[in-house]
């Protein structure tokens, strides 16, 4: 299949009819002469943007480097800084959005430079609702189940990750003992890449994505973190540069794990497997993206198409996560996607992008 066919797959996907779209969702947009591509927007910065909240087709958060923080309610055309005082210092990597005004930010690092921020009036001011204050955690990814409930998840301490819960949308935060985690492997971690090592579908399922052991993991708790089982892929691991990077299940049964090597002179094959029973079973996909990818979102209302992102380009799927073919050469570090076909991108040297 060229890039040109995969290209006008995937507009039939972005304007196929709706039918599984929510109440006051926006009417499926009618089929223009250009086919679907990212269209960059102007952030002003030039600054990494590994995290990304796609809230609508005119509203976006974006977090990164140098404790920045930037919001467009105007589909991109404008781009506001919304930076939490005092983070100059912060590696901001995950941030999850409720809507245009509220939205939680996870900053990386060891010690107390893992932090969690809430925003309740659109970046005008921030609270610090959780500080690391052990020297050996380190935090990757946060992740929200709805408005009230989430998680956000640590590489292991000893023995097991760190998983962490709110009730009340990210105010406050306690950890969860570490007795229904599996044991971890030597050396395995998660990945900080593109705030979608941790990731949710229904209002009680969440997956964690893992590396660097001998082999790369997906953990999947049916209990809002309390317990968690684990399943190997067909990722490569067996390296602290490899394994599954990203994670996105379009329900509770469904899901795409992407990632491989992030190093640019490493190859990465079988960078992408797919699951059918809710990570139980993970397979290599037939034809998966040529190298690394850090990102991988599902098209809104059409089931079988998804997007795969990384340094080197995007990938698109039209059946599922089995094949993908490149239709962008661009570098992205992740991509999200909203029920109205709002599909951003973000990554290096201040790149965002809408899906147009």
């Amino acid at each position: 299949m060229s890039v040109g066919v995969c290209a006008a797959a995937l507009a039939a996907a972005l304007t196929a009819p709706a039918e599984a779209a929510p109440a006051g969702a926006a009417p499926a947009p009618t089929t223009g002469k250009q086919t679907p591509h990212w269209q960059l927007k102007d952030s002003g910065t030039d600054v990494r943007f590994r995290g990304l909240a796609a809230v609508s087709r005119r509203a976006a958060w974006v977090a990164g480097s140098k404790g920045t923080v930037l919001r467009t309610t105007d589909g991109g055309a404008h781009w506001r800084t919304v930076s939490p005082p005092g983070a100059a210092e912060l590696e901001f990597r995950d941030i999850e959005a409720f809507d245009a005004r509220r939205a939680v930010v996870l900053a990386i690092g060891e010690g107390e430079a893992s932090r969690v921020l809430r925003t309740d009036d659109g970046g005008a001011t921030w609270t610090e609702s959780f500080r690391n204050t052990d020297a050996k955690a380190f935090y990757d990814c946060l992740t929200f189940f709805d408005r009230r409930h989430g998680l956000a998840m640590g590489d292991p301490v000893d023995g097991t990750f760190r998983i962490l819960s709110t009730s009340d949308g990210g105010r406050s935060w306690k950890m969860l003992p570490g007795a229904g985690m599996p044991a971890a492997q030597d050396a395995e971690a998660g990945f900080a890449a593109g705030g979608q090592c941790l990731v949710t579908s229904g209002p009680r399922d969440a997956w964690l994505a893992t590396g660097g052991g001998a082999h790369a993991r997906v953990l999947h708790s049916a209990d809002r973190g309390q317990t968690w089982t684990a399943a190997d892929t067909p990722i490569p691991a067996g390296d602290r540069a490899r394994g599954v990077f990203a994670l996105a299940f379009r329900d509770r049964t469904h899901g795409i794990a992407v990632g491989g090597d992030y190093r640019a002179d490493q190859a990465s094959p079988r960078a992408a497997a797919v699951s059918g029973d809710a990570g139980r079973t993970w397979t290599t996909a037939a034809q998966p993206p040529p190298a690394y990818r850090s990102g991988v979102t599902w098209l809104p209302h059409t089931g079988s198409a998804a997007l795969a992102v990384g340094p080197t380009g995007t990938d698109l799927t039209t059946d599922g996560g089995r094949t993908w073919k490149t239709v962008d050469t661009g570098s992205y570090d992740t991509v999200d996607c909203t029920p109205d076909r709002g599909c951003w991108a973000s990554g290096e040297k201040g790149r965002v992008a809408r899906l147009e």
